[in-house]
């Protein structure tokens, strides 16, 4: 039968404000996030069988719950809500994105099923439907089904899609350490801060260039700290990544470990990649833009 072939792009969050704690033990954030061409390639294709076959391969394939993943979550979710019928699917997800990494590459993977699933008509769900669907299976996987610049703000977890491309040369650093991001928010200590909104689409609309770099390396990560102390190898890499020449600003991504650098140009991404590579041989890296 007929294989299709997906992409389900890496996540990075630039931006990343913990406004407070809620009574059901989630927090209220607000979040600039953009995707880059790193991606995990899914490949899907109609079977005869009884079950479905899931199959997780590539270089990030080691650790992933083969029985509790985001995968397995969304063909169960759909099959509760008699959605897919009786039909089963092989597919087979080449993981070139580190889980546990605040890259996102779980919830792209749900979101990219989803979408297929609905384009080939396996579905007939309304966009509102769809959201609550993905908002099931992870707190990204919503935020991924546009694979767009995109603003999350709010208690009620609003999605502002933003209409226009960054363009930035992203150099991305996973040290091998696999971050809970439940645990880092149970750990995460909140100052007492007065809750400002400060973003809108308009504003990120409107502001370009030398003035967006200059916004954002005022910005930070409110979860980078919390991550550093409990593991302080990711500090020494954002420090040797951000005096790098042509290094722009870098921080954690999501709830870490996975660290970015935003530099000027590609050439100077790419030496810094070089960099690493010799100082820390083991460690993913890779120079990407964002798409």
């Amino acid at each position: 039968m007929k294989k299709f072939s997906l992409k389900s792009f890496c996540k990075i969050n630039l931006i990343l404000r913990v406004l407070k704690k809620l009574k059901n033990r989630h927090h209220e954030i607000e979040t600039l996030i953009t995707f880059c061409n790193p991606y995990d390639k899914i490949t899907i294709r109609k079977i005869r069988n009884l079950n479905d076959k899931i199959i997780f391969s590539g270089k990030f394939k080691r650790g992933i719950d083969r029985k509790s993943n985001t995968i397995t979550k969304t063909l169960y979710l759909l099959r509760e809500k008699n959605l897919l019928k009786k039909q089963k699917f092989e597919i087979n997800i080449k993981k070139n994105i580190p889980h546990g990494a605040g890259l996102g590459g779980g919830s792209s993977n749900a979101a990219a099923l989803l979408n297929f699933f609905c384009s080939k008509r396996y579905l007939n769900l309304k966009e509102k439907e769809m959201y609550k669907i993905a908002n099931k299976i992870g707190f990204d996987t919503p935020i991924s089904l546009n694979e767009r610049n995109t603003l999350f703000t709010g208690k009620n977890r609003k999605i502002i899609r933003i209409n226009r491309r960054f363009a930035f040369n992203i150099l991305i650093v996973y040290p091998n350490i696999i971050c809970s991001t439940k645990k880092i928010y149970e750990k995460l200590y909140l100052k007492n801060k007065k809750i400002i909104f400060a973003y809108n689409q308009s504003k990120f609309s409107r502001i370009s260039g030398k003035k967006l770099i200059d916004f954002l390396k005022k910005e930070n990560n409110d979860l980078e700290t919390t991550v550093i102390k409990y593991h302080p190898q990711v500090k020494k890499i954002i420090d040797f990544i951000k005096f790098q020449k042509g290094c722009n600003f870098s921080r954690i991504t999501g709830s870490g470990s996975a660290c970015i650098g935003i530099f000027s140009s590609k050439k100077n991404a790419i030496y810094t990649q070089k960099l690493i590579k010799l100082k820390y041989p083991k460690y993913w890296c890779v120079v990407s833009k964002t798409i």
